[in-house]
């Protein structure tokens, strides 16, 4: 025995060590026996309670027993072949005694396989670690079983690659699922072929947003409730603590809290300021928490481990040093530290990466259940909590907020590991420097605040330019929404003057954030110079060797990471905490009360209102007062009143989307509803119809024909399966309308509640849509109607009228009772009837109705039908020529496959590498040339300095064996430390120039772009805007543009620092061991591939889920839109499920994305394992060779280049993606652009001054390929005519506004205006000499001034009298702020009335001798249309005006009558002559019912 040992002995110190086979054969096979032995028979425990049930018999259980078996088998093969070999001469023991313990082990193994089957776990722990020892130590001694596991692995990867669409994840081996190995596949499948989201494996059913949210719905309405309590209590001690005095008063106090807001508000005070009320908190995360717990708890038992072997690798590091250091260590030390610094190193990885994929997958649950929470929210909520935020706040809550959190919980864990982290490095590190440690740890102390103190800034800058940018986005919106206004007005350059000024503040916050960054980064470089210097200096017998230099740099590297997150991490929950009071603000607001809303069977009542008072606001104005009304079953009664008399209140109530304060509506059966705005789905039009009721194909088609809508089936390019966009995009006004009334009549409710359905589409639509729809012989003449209206022509035929004044019931009855009683309502018709087309003759003053009636009928009913067919015909033809435009375009773009194909042609189409190099050559031209090269050249510098620091202290730490037994030389000594210093320093400033530098090149890239972009959107032509949707052009400014400012330059930053990075550690450690550069080859080909792979298949992922994830957005967008609508038919759940289905296939993307970061991760990782390994292993094989300082320097760099090379890949992809944004921006700047604004040929001053305009056989058509619009038109306008301009829907009457003003430029002849070709002058000096009131009131954020002129040219006296003139000066004058009153965006803030009399004002501020008024077809209430008359008829005198007119009485009183029929003046004279010739203008006439006598009486 002792014989043995000393040969055992002998056997390792020697060179070439090996394991003698006497080791292997003995103790290598009684380790893990012993183990076993030990405490296996403690599982066989649950055998003895023969009571347990055991679980039924699986296939991997008969496997693993079969396995178990054959191994007896070959253990009892093996004893065989022991006595076959004792045949042939004397055999060791062992081999007689090893083979039967295996049978003893292996029988065991069977027994503690079958016993696990009555425990919950069927695998045993002791078990696996038995197999992991069985196979360390069995690797020398059974090479072919390690050869037999690889081939089963291959067998698996094949496996795993015809499993189709489930996700193979659930099937993986144990090996497989910690290497990812099963995602393989994908990522080859991504690289050979663009990726659909088909190909996306289904999530797992416990990731699915339904499972998650109902866990998360249970503990959140749990916590919310204990929140509630405690806000009770809350409010309880305030109210002690005020001892409100006056407790019965209550309202008197509302009174003075308003009063004391009005005051705060004048103040100019942030409203945000003081928080508007008290809600529930903090039960956001505690929710969270609870039902995350399992994956928290995992996360941190992996991060644990890994944090514990991140410092196992410098201990590893001093070993591996001192042992080339000692002449006299044996090899097989070396090779053993090798072979242990790359096992740590994997296994770092594997734990590091389980944990990331558990972070991540936390986030996009946390997203998810949020989301779904929101989502659900949204359609209960009341009136008063969806007032306190805007349909866009309520989408950032979805996309920012819960982003925010998703953000959050990937590294949530940060906040206990970084702290252990430090701790623990600071430990080690005492012990190997002492407390010369201190001196660096102060200057890191030193550097939080200076860092927290930039952190602050940065974050206030950000906060700037937020601000900023939100403002100039909103300008921009506005500015494409109104680009019409814009370009008839010439007011381009005021707005890109405003959109510029805002810019310029935004860049310079760019630039000092930049400024911030590159400070933060230049304090980092004094660290491990302080502590060396104060080490050598506290102690002259203080000798700084490679063993604590290098170890004591690996900490500080170990220690950097978590010095740098920590701020990050801790600012990122602030921002969160942010984000928690919103949400939980938001989550926790009141839902919808409709209690109020009673559904007792009454008999003979449909709807019964008892004195229902209701209001907006829980405590606000009532908008409807004591209404005691009772409704009938099957009778149609319409609702009248003047504008803002709570009409629309009315039916908000019956829908129960308002507050009630007294009284009920007690409502018989289901409602359908008809809102004033018709609300479209983005779905095809037949979906927007159905809306999710049976399809009852007949039915279907009676609804398409009696509202009207064949005739545009036709004209759409898929007939009723057209996709519809975003908002009815593709459809008209009129369209829209009658889409929405088809839903409800397709609905077949038993109440119907139209909120005025019949306002946008043209008057014989609206008759024939009553006659066949709504009137007494209509498709729902059985059903109970509410029909709120303006139009008085329909008021005869009605059962019953109800007139509103003032949120009250003035009065109500039928027709004649109401003309009888002399009340408000017969005045009202006094006034407006001579004005309004009257169906039936001003109802004949013969007492015989009902008989003129009668003559009247069949034969209109014969025409109206004609009539309807055709105008709706040349309608939808109209708008299909404004749409060919898009129309083909729409079609093909919104089936969804080809949303996705076009998406992957266009990322597909800018992959290739020469697009690409052509992108990073054009922003680095928008840098500019002379940036580029310095900050290229601070950077190479950088890495030179950091270098030669790092060999100047390897040659330091050499001086340790130079004079070992001597003192150090004083003068040496400060040599090294201030030459390490220097060096040390000038990285630093170096690294602070280039980043300075690369702020401003950033800076100057951002502005040049913007600015391209800008002006040219704003030079290009109509046509342009007519077929990019604004969504789209906005897109380039918010996203593509936030890309350059701010993504793309901080990419390249990291990107260079880490390829500069990788660079000097690889020269550093060829230049210790030349041999590596042999290694390099294969590993950088392995990382290329690696890399080629994932970007490929990562850029697919990234894509897919942006395009997966707008309709979320858009989705949750719709339904807030719609919400009453949804509400009122009942769907709320369908559309909750539509939100779980869109958001499991974001999942689905997001979280393969998630996967291939951590299979990437993984294999880079490896990589960087295999660095560190060659470097200690050719470190070990070079030994004699090689001084201590040097092995230490590229070790210690390569344990650190692990990490930039995940960085590298990381960021290298991230560049390709963003860099796309250059080229998207670029597509913009290079649109064609519209003619000059001003040319040499400048008009004469004061041009035009007669205001004669002349037509010469003009013809125009509105694209190249189109048909001609207008076909040749020649006439002349005499000075201060006023001519009108009529005919049928598509005529070409807009299309002669657009050519005045060459929005639309001549196909052939020309237009003359007082001797001046308008052809041959810049657009805006002809623009800013005409002045035009255009259809739509279009008005822009800001000052009502701003509104009224953009470019300050008027003074105040001139503006004021102007607003006299639009009978608007009143109004004004009543407001706070008059001429500055701020109008909100689109003018929200005005009334549609209000608007169009605003629009008046300009064009009475302009007073251009020739005045286009496009008459506004929207329901304008008559009193403005009245006031608008009478003022261009007197204010106006002298001008020419082109009155396009869409109602024939307007223009009664014109000179003359251009009547236009397919693009071509049919007649031209006089309105009088054209009445007595019985042509079109007659038959217009006549349809209006509009005589030759009434035109006298006029």
């Amino acid at each position: 025995q002792m014989d043995k040992e000393r040969g055992n002995d002998s056997y390792l110190a020697r060179q070439d060590a090996d394991l003698p086979v006497c080791f292997q054969q003995t103790v290598l096979v009684w380790i893990p026996l012993g183990f076993f032995w030990i405490l296996a028979p403690w599982q066989l425990l649950p055998m003895c309670k023969s009571k347990a049930k055991k679980s039924s018999v699986t296939k991997l259980y008969i496997i693993k027993q079969v396995l178990a078996a054959l191994l007896v088998l070959t253990a009892v093969a093996g004893l065989a072949l022991a006595f076959v070999d004792a045949e042939q001469g004397a055999v060791p023991a062992v081999q007689y005694t090893n083979p039967s313990l295996y049978i003893a082990t292996w029988i065991m193994v069977l027994l503690v396989q079958d016993a696990r089957r009555s425990c919950l776990r069927r695998d045993s722990g002791v078990l696996f670690c038995f197999w992991i020892l069985s196979l360390l130590c069995g690797i020398l001694p059974f090479q072919s079983l390690v050869r037999r596991a690889l081939q089963v692995g291959f067998h698996r990867k094949l496996r795993a690659s015809t499993w189709s669409c489930s996700n193979p994840q659930m099937t993986a081996s144990f090996l497989s699922s910690i290497t990812f190995e099963w995602y393989t596949s994908m990522v080859v499948k991504g690289y050979r072929k663009p990726l659909e989201i088909e190909d996306v494996w289904e999530l797992n059913d416990k990731d699915k947003t339904k499972v998650l949210y109902t866990a998360f719905e249970k503990n959140m309405k749990t916590a919310m409730q204990k929140a509630r309590a405690e806000l009770e209590k809350r409010k309880r001690k305030k109210r002690r603590q005020e001892g409100d005095p006056d407790h019965g008063n209550s309202m008197s106090k509302a009174q003075s809290q308003d009063i004391l807001v009005l005051k705060k508000k004048k103040k100019g005070d942030n409203k945000d300021s003081d928080p508007p009320k008290d809600y529930p908190r903090g039960w956001l995360m505690k929710s969270l928490g609870k039902t995350f717990r399992q994956n928290l708890l995992l996360a941190v038992a992996f991060k644990l481990v890994h944090d514990a072997l991140v410092f196992v690798s410098p201990q590893l590091l001093k070993l591996l040093i001192a042992f080339v250091s000692d002449e006299d260590a044996f090899a097989w030390q070396g090779y053993l530290y090798a072979i242990l610094l790359f096992l740590t190193a994997v296994i770092q990885s594997l734990c590091l990466q389980q944990h990331f994929s558990l972070c991540f997958q936390l986030g996009i649950n946390v997203r998810a259940s949020l989301i779904a929470a929101i989502y659900k929210k949204s359609l209960t909520m009341s009136g008063a909590t969806r007032k306190e935020s805007t349909v866009g706040e309520t989408v950032n809550l979805m996309s920012a907020d819960a982003q925010r959190f998703m953000d959050m919980a990937n590294f949530i864990h940060q906040l206990w590991s970084c702290p252990l982290q430090i701790i623990l490095s600071i430990v080690f590190l005492w012990l190997e420097l002492g407390p010369s440690v201190l001196a660096g740890i102060a200057t890191l102390l030193l550097l939080l605040p200076i860092n927290a103190f930039l952190a602050a800034k940065a974050k206030t800058i950000q906060e700037r330019n937020m601000k900023n940018k939100d403002e100039r986005m909103k300008i921009m919106t506005e500015v494409l929404n109104g680009i019409k206004i814009l370009k008839l007005f010439a007011w381009e350059p005021s707005f890109e003057k405003r959109v510029n000024d805002i810019r310029v503040r935004e860049l310079k916050d760019l630039v000092n954030f930049g400024y911030l960054q590159s400070v933060s980064l230049f304090a980092f470089t004094c660290v491990s110079l302080a502590t060396f210097a104060v080490y050598v200096l506290v102690d002259e017998n203080n000798i700084l060797d490679a063993q604590k230099a290098f170890t004591a740099i690996s900490l500080f590297n170990v220690l950097r990471f978590p010095m740098g997150t920590l701020p990050m991490v801790i600012s990122a929950l602030v921002q969160t905490n942010v984000s928690t009071a919103r949400l939980e603000r938001y989550l926790s607001g009141e839902d919808l009360d409709t209690s109020a809303i009673h559904h007792n069977p009454v008999a003979g009542s449909a709807v019964r209102f008892s004195e229902a008072t209701f209001a907006w606001e829980q405590d606000g104005d009532a908008a409807i007062r004591d209404v005691t009304l009772d409704i009938t079953p099957g009778s149609l009664v319409a609702v009248v009143g003047p504008v803002g008399s709570g009409k629309s209140s009315l039916v908000s109530a019956m829908l129960g989307e308002m507050e009630n304060i007294k009284g009920h509506i007690n409502i018989q059966g289901s409602l359908a509803y008809v809102p004033q705005q018709a609300w479209i789905q983005n779905a095809t039009l037949k979906d927007n119809i159905i809306f999710g009721s049976e399809v009852d194909e007949a039915r279907y088609q009676q609804v398409l024909k009696a509202c009207a809508l064949l005739p545009d089936l036709e004209l759409l390019p898929a007939g009723d399966q057209t996709e519809i966009g975003e908002k009815g995009i593709n459809l008209s006004g009129g369209q829209k309308q009658r889409v929405s009334l088809a839903r409800a009549v397709y609905s077949d409710a038993d109440i119907y509640v139209l909120d005025d359905p019949l306002s946008a589409v043209d008057a014989h639509v609206g008759k024939y849509l009553f006659e066949h729809v709504l009137g007494p012989k209509g498709l729902l003449q059985k059903k109970t109607r509410i029909l709120v209206t303006h139009s008085i022509s329909f008021l005869p035929q009605v059962d019953n009228i109800v007139v509103l004044a003032g949120g009250a019931v003035s009065e109500h009855g039928s027709y004649s009772t109401l003309l009888a009683n002399k009340g408000a309502f017969s005045q009202f018709l006094n006034l407006y009837g001579n004005q309004e087309e009257n169906v039936s003759e001003e109802n004949t003053a013969a007492g015989d109705e009902e008989e003129a009636d009668e003559a009247v009928d069949p034969c209109m009913e014969e025409s109206t039908e004609d009539v309807v067919t055709m105008t709706l015909k040349r309608e939808a033809s109209i708008y299909r020529r404004k749409l060919s435009r898009r129309g083909a375009w729409w079609a093909a773009r919104w089936s969804p496959k080809a949303v996705l194909a076009g998406i992957a042609c266009g990322l597909m189409g800018s992959v290739g590498p020469q697009v690409k190099f052509s992108m990073y050559v054009r922003y680095l031209r928008a840098v500019g040339w002379c940036f580029t090269f310095w900050v290229a050249m601070g950077y190479i510098a950088q890495y030179v300095a950091s270098v030669g620091s790092n060999l100047w202290l390897s040659e330091w730490t050499d001086d340790s064996v130079r004079y070992q037994n001597q003192s150090y030389p004083a003068h040496l000594q400060d040599l090294r430390i201030g030459v390490y210093g220097a060096l040390g320093i000038s990285q630093g400033i170096f690294l602070l120039f280039a980043t300075m530098l690369s702020a401003r090149g950033a800076m100057r890239a951002s502005r040049v772009l913007h600015q391209l972009l800008l002006s040219n959107i704003l030079h290009a032509p109509m046509s342009f805007f007519d077929t990019t949707p604004v969504g789209r052009i906005i897109n380039r400014f918010a996203k593509d543009i936030f890309t350059v400012d701010e993504t793309i330059p901080s990419t390249f930053r990291t990107w260079i620092s880490c390829f500069m990075g990788i660079i000097s550690t690889l020269i550093v450690i060829c230049l210790a061991t030349p041999f590596f550069a042999v290694v390099i080859i294969p590993l950088s080909i392995f990382y290329y591939f690696v890399l080629r792979f994932y970007v490929a298949t990562s850029r697919q992922l990234r894509r897919l889920d942006s395009v997966t994830r707008s309709p979320i957005y858009s989705h949750f967008g719709e339904t807030v839109s719609g919400l009453s609508v949804i509400r009122a038919y009942g769907h709320q759940e369908r559309f909750l499920k539509k939100n779980e289905i869109t958001m499991d296939i974001n999942q689905k993307s997001v979280y393969s994305w998630i996967i291939s970061n951590r299979w990437l991760a993984i294999r880079l990782e490896f990589v960087g394992s295999l660095v560190v390994f060659f470097s200690a292993l050719l470190a070990v094989i070079a030994k004699g060779t090689l001084q201590g300082g040097i092995v230490g320097l590229s070790v210690s760099s390569a344990l650190n280049v692990t990490q930039t090379l995940n960085w590298l890949v990381r960021t290298s992809s991230e560049l390709e993606t963003n860099i796309v944004a250059v080229e998207r921006v670029h597509e913009y700047v290079i649109v064609k652009n519209e003619a000059p604004w001003v040319t040499k040929t400048r008009p004469p001053r004061g041009w035009p001054s007669r205001g004669e305009i002349q037509f010469i056989d003009y013809k125009v058509r509105y694209r190249p390929e189109l048909d001609l619009v207008l076909q040749g038109i020649t006439c002349n306008i005499g000075s201060t005519e006023k001519v009108g301009v009529v005919g049928r829907t598509g005529a070409g009457k807009s299309s002669l506004t657009n050519c005045l003003f060459r929005l639309l430029e001549a196909a052939g002849g020309k237009i003359i205006i007082d001797d001046v070709d308008i052809a041959t002058i810049g657009l805006h000096d002809l623009r800013n000499n005409l002045t035009i009131i255009p259809q739509d009131p279009v008005l822009f954020t800001g000052t009502l001034r701003m509104n009224l002129d953009p470019f300050d040219q008027y003074s105040d006296e001139e503006v004021w009298k102007a607003l006299e003139l639009a009978h608007l000066k009143t109004y004004v004058q009543g407001l706070p702020e008059r001429l500055l009153h701020h109008v909100s965006e689109a003018g929200e803030n005005l009334s549609v009335g209000q608007r169009q009399l605003v629009c008046l004002a300009r064009a009475l501020l302009r007073k251009a001798k020739i005045l286009i008024l496009d008459e506004a077809t929207a329901a304008v209430d008559l009193e403005t249309d009245h006031l608008i008359q009478t003022t261009i008829r007197s204010a106006f005198a002298d001008c020419t005006v082109l009155t396009i007119a869409h109602r024939l009485n307007t223009i009664m009183d014109s000179n003359r009558v251009m009547v236009l029929h397919a693009g071509q003046i049919v007649e031209f004279d006089s309105p009088e002559e054209l009445l007595r010739k019985e042509g079109i203008f007659s038959a217009m006439a006549k349809d209006a019912g509009i005589t030759a006598a009434d035109t006298t009486a006029l």
